[in-house]
């Protein structure tokens, strides 16, 4: 299983997404490296396919595909949208823990 964890420097939100990312690989029992990758310009955001920070992929399949409809690649904080509808700056952990086992294509 190949991780990524792309981010820009610039966004408060990282971090959280970091650790929720650990404690939902901890859960399952995913035994991988994170491949951790901090975008800089928006050269390499377009390079990249990064439409904002925090960004994770599972074997190169971005965890919330519903997010990616109309998006823009750029240097920008990312928007998430929790199971209640709301908005987070960070993937809500059972997101990532679906998507590590494959419930989300």
């Amino acid at each position: 299983m190949r991780i990524e964890f792309l981010y820009c420097a610039d966004c408060p939100s990282h971090e959280e997404a970091l650790t929720r990312l650990n404690d939902a690989m901890a859960a399952e029992g995913v035994e991988a490296d994170i491949h951790i990758i901090e975008v800089k310009s928006d050269q390499e955001a377009q390079q990249l396919r990064f439409i904002g920070s925090p960004t994770i992929r599972i074997d190169g399949e971005d965890i919330d595909p519903e997010g990616l409809e109309g998006q823009q690649y750029a240097l920008t904080c990312r928007v998430y949208t929790k199971r209640d509808g709301r908005p987070s700056p960070a993937p809500e952990t059972a997101l990532i823990r679906a998507r590590l086992r494959g419930e989300i294509q």
